[in-house]
């Protein structure tokens, strides 16, 4: 039985280190202590403010570029009575920082504002011209953007010239040129000294109006009130769990679990979700349905359901959503099936190190999670695009160790319009440049993957035996290093030779169940591998028969049921032990 990925095996702490922290603490556990040492945690102080973020870790606004001049605008619009517009991106992001921004200038400030999320397929990504046109005919004056507006340089142009003034919250890489606004507030500006550059766009909302209320000595309190919105554009965005992302999600977690906006706490108990809420209840039971908003109808639902002020209302706008969101599974599902199809006797696709593929009929609203889905499957670069007024719109998801970004601008003479990270990115095209577009990624790609291999890499933090798995390992210490998300991952264990001690389970057609033992005779514990039958079925069946052993890589959790608490390992791959 083969591993479906490599195994990358964190490099193992200096022993005197592990040694140090543990007298430090008063602590025995080597295998915790070993995970914050590598995690580079490994002084006393070091763990303290790990797992007790406080706001005092939280940097000045007034270090980002322009903030003096965002707050004197916005000063000045407030003290005339001027008309805003709060105008955001219609993902999880976008909608949470439109939601969080003009909660506090409409609801805490009395601000004259309004908000405006484009439509996904009427108007695109980014600032629209239908927007700006609507802040004109209704008189607004002053236009902030949040989760996007660092590439619109056009749009910005015209607003200037038809008395409308622009402030930018932005968290996307800039071009070489900033658009001509009163304060483009961008942390990865190349002038910016903020020192934190990985907020998320909500998270650079926050900053301004944190910043506001700090310069006209407002109470803060009230901004705090926003702090689950932050956890949710945190999570949804997949951006770096440290430095100030972990102290507002931290904050938001906790505010999520105890007195959460009533659209959000809805979802949680739909989702029947409890305290302490983790990041992956976001990911998983929040996220996907603010995001269906947008990708199925309008994100207006979304930011609606955030706004609601009370359980009845959320109720209602809660419902519309999550019906969204099940309508998208069943066209995401159709989607997928069809792509995966496109390989089957294709040379092309099956030989080559980048996925770019196209049907004008694709729904655009989950091009996205399709992209995500194949790239999983095949590990490579995959751009699924679809038709949308005369062109060719998708997106990108990328693999470690190349930046797709950075290949979208190499292919930029064959685009109309890009943008996003490295990770991730959007695009649109003609038609008539689509297969000149596909040969030059494909080129880009075989360069850039060229000694990268084909099947993605798992990180292992650290192998330890079944024995050492409690509740108390997993309450007391691995509780404690959450929130997890990118550069402080959920640890990932291995264990073996393990025994597979009962004969697999298929759950749901796809899905696995097993138990595994330190010898074969063991009631064993717990292991479910999430549509992992395909790949795995017939080798651990084939290892419980033949009494072979085997090794696995897991996430450590617990499951509850009827009040009982029980050890679960969530396989993420399989081999035979040799």
């Amino acid at each position: 039985m083969e591993a479906k990925k490599n195994w990358v095996y964190v490099p193992a702490p200096p022993a005197a280190e592990v040694e140090a922290l543990g007298e430090a603490l008063a602590l025995k556990n080597p295998y915790f202590l070993s995970l914050l040492v590598s995690r580079g945690i490994k002084t006393f102080q070091e763990v303290k403010d790990f797992m007790v973020p406080d706001v005092s870790q939280l940097h000045d606004p007034f270090l980002m570029k322009d903030m003096d001049k965002a707050v004197e605008r916005l000063g000045h619009a407030l003290e005339s009575g001027e008309k805003i517009l709060i105008y955001g991106d219609y993902d999880v992001d976008g909608t949470t920082a439109v939601t969080l921004v003009y909660s506090y200038l409409a609801g805490i400030l009395g601000a004259d504002c309004d908000y405006y999320i484009p439509d996904r397929y009427a108007e695109g990504y980014g600032v629209s011209q239908a927007g700006i046109q609507y802040a004109k005919d209704n008189n607004y004056t002053l236009i902030i953007s949040l989760d996007c507006g660092i590439k619109a340089h056009e749009r910005v142009a015209w607003c200037n010239e038809n008395g409308i003034d622009f402030i930018i919250c932005d968290h996307h890489l800039p071009e070489a040129t900033i658009p001509a606004a009163v304060a483009v507030l961008d942390p990865k500006r190349k002038d910016c000294p903020y020192p934190f550059k990985e907020l998320t766009g909500a998270g650079v909302g926050f900053k301004l109006m944190m910043a506001f209320a700090i310069a006209n000595d407002l109470e803060l309190d009230p901004l705090w009130e926003s702090a689950d919105l932050l956890a949710c554009s945190i999570a949804a965005d997949i951006v770096p769990m440290n430095g100030e992302n972990r102290v507002l999600a931290f904050l938001g977690l906790a505010k999520l679990g105890t007195n959460p906006c009533p659209g959000l706490g809805y979802l949680l108990n739909k989702a029947k979700k409890k305290a302490p809420i983790q990041i992956s209840d976001i990911v998983f039971s929040i996220s996907p349905i603010i995001n269906a908003a947008g990708r199925m109808d309008h994100a207006h639902g979304a930011v609606k359901l955030m706004l609601a002020a009370d359980n009845q209302e959320a109720e209602a706008l809660a419902e519309a959503v999550i019906q969204q969101n099940l309508d998208r599974r069943v066209v995401e599902k159709e989607i997928v099936a069809q792509a995966l199809a496109m390989f089957e006797g294709n040379d092309f696709l099956l030989s080559a190190r980048s996925t770019v593929l196209f049907n004008p009929g694709w729904h655009k609203g989950v091009v996205g999670i399709v992209a995500s889905k194949i790239q999983d499957q095949y590990f490579r670069p995959t751009i699924i695009l679809t038709e949308s007024h005369g062109q060719l719109v998708g997106s990108a998801r990328s693999v470690r160790g190349f930046d797709v970004h950075q290949a979208l601008e190499e292919c930029a003479d064959l685009l109309e319009q890009f943008g996003g990270h490295t990770h991730a990115a959007g695009l649109h095209l003609k038609p008539e440049n689509l297969q000149a577009f596909i040969e030059k990624f494909e080129r880009i790609a075989q360069e850039g993957l060229a000694n990268i291999s084909p099947k993605a890499d798992l990180p292992v933090d650290i192998q330890l035996p079944l024995e050492a798995l409690s509740i108390s390992f997993y309450d007391k210490l691995l509780v404690r290093l959450s929130p997890y998300g990118p550069g402080n991952m959920l640890p990932n264990f291995v264990s073996g030779p393990v025994f597979v001690t009962r004969s697999p389970f298929v759950m749901k057609e796809e899905h696995l169940k097993i138990y595994v033992g330190s010898t074969p005779d063991e009631r064993g514990l717990e292991v479910v591998g999430f549509g992992m039958k395909a790949d795995f079925y017939d080798g651990l069946s084939a290892a419980y028969e033949q009494r072979l052993p085997i090794k696995l890589v897991y996430h450590l959790e617990v499951n509850e049921y009827n009040g009982n608490r029980t050890l679960q390992l969530r396989a993420l791959d399989f081999a035979s032990f040799n």
